[in-house]
């Protein structure tokens, strides 16, 4: 299977918000599509899904156009589209019907899904407790029946549940997730990184837009970063990453070593209490300033010589752009 992304172009009236956008996947894995606020994330999704007509472009699934009809989509969208007045069961049995799931098996898949992201709550009646071994169970007192909860009684980060059990529920081959972590707090973040790893190891194809870059760094094996509607850097994260080099360091010492930081002409770009994060040239100078710290008998806790990260490159190439 092979996903590819030809020549893209969407405008409105004189302006271009997609401009000439190409990319492809040949195997699985996730592509991360990056850029500033209104570059382009969001539009390229919806164009590939059919729901934003292209200027011009087109989107291919092994070989023939993208379409639901013919690929298992799986689609997370930034905003979140729930209706708020219908029970959430419902809605998630009619999602699943639209992509061919029987309503027998829905259940079924909602019961895994709704344990998997923890939000049983929200879909179950409460289980009354078992009395314990021995011990007679006293009578409950009687409950109200239990009421199916809608949309708009759940929390967002809640509701991104529900909405990450739609796009799942069909056991897509691939998934487009449109900033899938955004409001969510470190243990459900956390959760979602976890069900996203299991759909890497089952050999999905997974598109990804985020402004979270050390996220994106843990997942994506390609990227396209998108600013003012244009690609300005494409590729390999690895590749890319080791075309920079290894130029940054960071430093930890003992002592305040700040002009012997400067004597071999290494830039100090942070500084706090004795650690510093240094721009160098290249091995070369680090080596340089590591003998000279030696040499004048500084005490080192760390010396981290590493290649730029994600965030890095973003900042750099976004910057260059608005430069130019």
């Amino acid at each position: 299977m092979s996903l590819v992304v030809r020549n893209l172009v969407k405008s409105y009236g004189d302006k271009v918000v997609v401009d000439n956008l190409s990319f492809e996947m040949e195997k699985p894995g996730v592509y991360a599509l990056l850029g500033t606020n209104g570059a382009g994330k969001t539009t390229t999704i919806r164009m590939m899904l059919d729901m934003l007509s292209r200027d011009s472009g087109e989107v291919l699934w092994n070989g023939e156009p993208l379409s639901t009809n013919t690929c298992n989509v799986g689609y997370l969208a930034e905003e979140r589209g729930l209706y708020p007045k219908y029970s959430l069961m419902d809605q998630l049995i009619y999602f699943a019907g639209l992509r061919g799931v029987s309503k027998e098996d829905a259940k079924e898949r909602i019961k895994y899904w709704a344990k998997r992201l923890e939000c049983e709550e929200y879909l179950y009646p409460p289980t009354e407790a078992a009395a314990p071994l021995g011990e007679k169970k006293k009578r409950a007192p009687r409950k109200k029946s239990f009421k199916p909860k809608m949309a708009d009684q759940l929390s967002k980060g809640n509701q991104q549940k529900i909405q990450f059990m739609i796009a799942l529920i069909s056991d897509p081959e691939l998934i487009i997730l449109d900033e899938p972590l955004s409001g969510l707090d470190p243990v459900n973040t956390d959760l979602f990184k976890g069900i996203i790893r299991e759909q890497i190891a089952a050999g999905k194809y997974l598109i990804m837009s985020s402004h979270q870059m050390a996220t994106v760094e843990e997942f994506c094996t390609d990227i396209t970063i998108l600013d003012r509607s244009k690609p300005v850097l494409q590729g390999n994260l690895n590749e890319i990453k080791k075309s920079y080099g290894r130029v940054n360091l960071h430093l930890k010492t003992e002592q305040d070593v700040r002009q012997i930081i400067e004597e071999t002409g290494a830039i100090v770009l942070t500084e706090k209490e004795m650690e510093y994060q240094i721009k160098v040239t290249g091995e070369q100078q680090a080596n340089e300033l590591l003998a000279n710290l030696m040499g004048k008998g500084v005490t080192i806790i760390t010396f981290d010589l590493r290649e730029p990260s994600l965030h890095e490159i973003f900042v750099e190439k976004v910057g260059e752009f608005h430069e130019e």
